[in-house]
């Protein structure tokens, strides 16, 4: 049997495979970020996955940033996840939340009508994004107060305990694609010159403590974290990515995380890097297939494959590759549509 079919354990998480649904956007919760029945179906369809990491759900009002995404802020949404959480378990999956605070990648249109966009430094990321009236530029950030960090960190860790409420088996601090902690560890947008900026310490500050907050609520064991390091997505820009990410590792080894969840760069040896500090389990995401993801279990560089485009078109990925089955394409015009067609009407394989 092929190592990607095995079941293991990550920290305090059981995976009855090694095929991981990677957390995908696909702005189907309701207006007020309650998610909906379509996503009730969209992950129930695809329970067979190893584990499921849930789409990045907002810690608060000022946390989101693109229409139509989830939050795990009220008890509305804390009900509707745990119907979802349900439905996946009743098929014997596994499913963890990932939390998922934007910071500057944001535009007001986005946004409730009294939330605010935060960073670490009131520096605007170049670029645009979707709002229901079309693409914007990112807004202006306001720059955070120490007491507002701290602030921020607490809910996180709420979060977390509103996804265990929900009936999670874990989290995922979204620590990747330019969102709130990277824009902490980056120096292009991190002009801080107190306790939270300057030196690689201060800029890796806000990571440690956000994790060791989601970690005090039920254990680091049940808590993974994303990175992507040399990525510029969302206008990161740190000159030395390597050197930063070797801090932020150094940083957290004293945590015994679940599992890190890797997006690969070419610029850096991310997986070499990681392995050095970082003794959990590794999960490795990025443009895999099915042959390259078993060469890369079998060669022990990763624990776990995440797919993302894949698992879209194919709810029952994990049967087609136990069957080498075909894999379906997927519609890429109908990603972030607000409709069930390109989201949980996807067919099943029938031999």
């Amino acid at each position: 049997m092929s190592r990607l079919l095995e079941s293991c354990n990550f920290g305090r998480l059981r995976l009855n495979n090694r095929i991981v649904m990677a957390p995908m956007t696909r702005s189907r919760a309701l207006d007020d970020g309650t998610p909906s029945e379509m996503m009730l179906e969209y992950y129930r369809q695809r329970a067979s996955a190893g584990l499921i990491i849930a789409e990045g759900t907002y810690p608060s009002e000022n946390g989101k940033g693109y229409c139509r995404t989830p939050g795990i802020v009220n008890q509305d949404q804390i009900d509707a996840w745990k119907r979802i959480t349900d439905a996946v378990h009743d098929q014997g999956g596994t499913i963890v939340l990932q939390v998922m605070h934007v910071g500057r990648c944001s535009h007001a249109d986005n946004k409730s009508k009294t939330a605010e966009t935060v960073a670490p430094s009131a520096i605007a990321a170049d670029g645009a994004v979707y709002t229901e009236a079309g693409m914007k530029p990112f807004s202006m950030p306001r720059e955070l107060d120490v007491a507002e960090i701290k602030n921020i960190v607490h809910e996180y860790a709420q979060a977390t305990a509103n996804a265990y409420e929900a009936g999670f088996d874990g989290v995922e601090l979204h620590g990747a694609s330019g969102y709130l902690p990277a824009q902490f560890l980056s120096p292009g947008s991190n002009h801080r010159t107190d306790a939270y900026g300057g030196s690689l310490e201060n800029r890796v500050r806000f990571f440690l403590e956000a994790l060791e907050a989601m970690a005090a609520v039920d254990g680091a064991e049940r808590v993974g974290l994303r990175i992507c390091p040399g990525f510029p997505f969302n206008d990161v820009k740190d000159p030395d990515p390597e050197e930063s990410t070797r801090g932020l590792l150094q940083g957290i080894s004293h945590l015994p995380l679940a599992y890190l969840h890797l997006m690969r760069a070419s610029t850096i040896d991310v997986i070499g890097l990681s392995k050095q500090y970082f003794k959990g389990p590794l999960i490795l995401n990025g443009g895999y297939t099915q042959a390259r993801a078993e060469k890369a279990i079998d060669k022990q560089e990763g624990d776990a494959i995440a797919f993302g485009n894949a698992f879209i078109a194919n709810p029952d990925l994990v049967d087609r590759f136990r069957n080498d089955y075909p894999l379906a394409p997927t519609d890429e015009s109908r990603l972030y549509t607000n409709t069930r067609e390109g989201y949980c009407d996807y067919p099943a394989y029938v031999a």
